[in-house]
């Protein structure tokens, strides 16, 4: 499985529905919100397969809005590299 970064950009008056159809989802509990700070967006980290599968948790609603990124962590083999160059 991998990691990957969500983010649902949103209207304000798609606003309610998303949240009701994350929730109906199962994948409340993965989002945050910055809603209330009127900056319409959820992020939420998840596990997947693959980036399909992680678009999966994004209701249809905004489907085709939302940035699935794969994250990648980085241990210090990954950063010594950079100390050399």
């Amino acid at each position: 499985m991998e990691s990957y970064m969500i983010a649902t950009p949103h209207t304000a008056e798609e606003c309610k529905s998303l949240v009701q159809q994350v929730y109906a989802m199962g994948y409340l509990h993965h989002f945050m919100w910055g809603c209330k700070a009127d900056v319409h967006c959820g992020w939420a980290i998840i596990e997947a397969e693959n980036e399909d599968q992680a678009r999966l948790a994004v209701p249809s609603l905004v489907r085709n809005k939302a940035r699935v990124t794969k994250l990648t962590r980085f241990d210090i083999s990954d950063v010594e590299p950079f100390h050399r160059t």
